[in-house]
């Protein structure tokens, strides 16, 4: 990963979330090394009010790796202080025929060196065909 100081905020968590997919599906590699590439050994993540730690993190890479979704996340407005992170963005996921669409709100802290180190989301399904909208 790249630092969080050095990037557009929009492209930071782009490339943060399809770097780590991409590598979860197209890697047989262990899937905690890739975690671990991507999130800090403490990392705590809160997702609709679950929360999701290292472990959580990886046990979650099994139904990703088995069904092997494409994303892409349409990252509507981001912005960065320090080494925190808002975005708001759609993620669309395409999956066994079947299309997906989720708006996120993102707040996070990321390391010094890219990984991230809590991340707080809030999310809601939308009707693919209006996600664009």
């Amino acid at each position: 990963m790249r630092p969080l100081a050095s990037a557009d905020p929009k492209q930071f968590i782009a490339d943060f979330y399809t770097s780590l997919t991409r590598e979860l599906v197209s890697s047989d590699e262990e899937a905690a090394l890739i975690i671990d590439r991507f999130h800090t050994p403490d990392i705590v993540q809160v997702a609709d009010g679950h929360r999701i730690d290292r472990q959580k993190l990886i046990d979650h890479t099994r139904p990703i790796r088995k069904n092997r979704p494409a994303i892409r996340m349409e990252v509507h407005e981001a912005v960065a202080v320090g080494d925190r992170l808002a975005a708001r963005y759609t993620l669309h996921s395409s999956q066994r025929g079947k299309d997906l669409a989720t708006d996120v709100h993102f707040f996070g802290r990321f390391a010094p060196d890219g990984r991230m180190q809590e991340a707080h989301l809030l999310t809601r399904a939308v009707p693919h065909d209006t996600a664009s909208a």
